[in-house]
């Protein structure tokens, strides 16, 4: 399974929006940070093996887009970290870890 990037605010209304018929899982990225390449890498693990196929997966870069990972910890009232995994549902945080508890084990422990 892959994850789609999404770059836009339109993007993220439409997933925040997806949130109540299934779940979302995002992963907010810093492509300038050692820990955040692990998060990624550690997701990316989660996802090349069974992932839940009830959820739909997304990455934003923060510093690329900014604007959506704002956005993101407004509509959801959680305080922006990256890297950060938030898993949504019914257009609200279900779940949320950061930094180096962006784990392939932590994912797989909530998710499936």
């Amino acid at each position: 399974m892959q994850w789609n990037e999404i770059t836009t605010l339109e993007e993220w209304d439409t997933i925040l929006n997806k949130s109540s018929e299934r779940g979302q899982v995002i992963l907010k990225h810093s492509t300038t940070c050692p820990v955040s390449a692990n998060a990624l890498a550690e997701f990316e693990a989660y996802l090349a093996k069974t992932p839940n196929g009830e959820v739909d997966y997304t990455l934003v870069k923060v510093i690329e887009s900014r604007p959506v990972s704002n956005k993101i910890a407004e509509d959801l009232n959680v305080k922006h970290e990256s890297p950060q995994i938030i898993y949504v549902k019914d257009k609200s945080k279900y779940w949320t870890a950061s930094h180096w508890a962006v784990t392939t084990e932590h994912v797989s422990a909530v998710l499936d």
